[in-house]
Formats: structure tokens, sequence, C-alpha cells
């Protein structure tokens, strides 16, 4: 199987206000993408859910087939282990929309972690937003 790992991270500055996306794929120990986008006029949840959302697809366009994903948000890592329900109304769909891409993988894990192991992934993030016109 041609697995990766990802660590995504999304901000937001002002909840709503300009957000960005970060994400970094790692194969076999190299790194072989790193991402910072704009995803607009966000909330913090909802530039996690387009981080994870982008990286994902990503990986699917990359070839692999299993991914471990790494996010310091625990909100989205329990929504998506469907450990979390997802009340609010604008994450359903961004939701909905990774949960498809999920079942694409042959496996597929998510993992929380501390936001001092995910500091690359938050700079990427960081950069995104300011990227925002």
């Amino acid at each position: 199987m041609n697995s990766c790992v990802i660590f995504v991270d999304g901000a937001s500055s002002g909840n709503p206000g300009k957000s960005g996306a970060g994400f970094l794929i790692v194969s076999q120990g190299k790194l072989v993408r790193k991402t910072s986008l704009c995803t607009g006029i966000k909330t913090n949840n909802q530039a996690e859910y387009l981080a994870l959302i982008h990286a994902l697809r990503s990986a699917r366009r990359m070839g692999f087939d299993g991914v471990t994903v790494y996010s310091d948000s625990k909100l989205l890592v329990m929504q998506v282990k469907g450990i979390y329900r997802v009340k609010s109304e604008n994450l359903k769909p961004l939701h909905r929309e990774a949960l498809g891409i999920i079942k694409k993988f042959s496996s597929f894990e998510i993992r929380h972690i501390g936001r001092e192991k995910n500091k690359e992934a938050d700079k990427l993030a960081k950069a995104g937003v300011k990227s925002c016109p």
C-alpha cells in the first residue's frame, strides 16, 4: 500500500475572519508536499476542515491510498471519528465532504496531537491567512 502521513492546521484572524489552511504530506520519512492557502472569510473550525479536505484531495491526486492525519484540533479529530456530533451548521457540509473523500482511501486514521508537534502546519496556515486579499 502506498501510504503517507499528513499534518494539517487551519487559522483564522477573527472568528470568522480571513482564514488559511496549511498541510504537509510526508511519505517514507520525506516531505513530498507543503501547501499554504487562503480559505476566505471563515471560522477557525471551518479553516481546520478545509485544511483536511485540501490535504486529502492532494494525497489522492498523488496516488496515496492510505493516510494517517495529525491535527491539533480536537474538535476536528473527534468529529471525523464520529465521537463528537457536528452541531454547527457551517461545519456540516465540510464534515460530509471530508467523510466522502476519506471513504476513497483503503486505510485512514486521524489522531490529535499537541500544538507543539504541529508547528510547521501552523506556520503554513498562518501564511495562508496573510496571503488573503
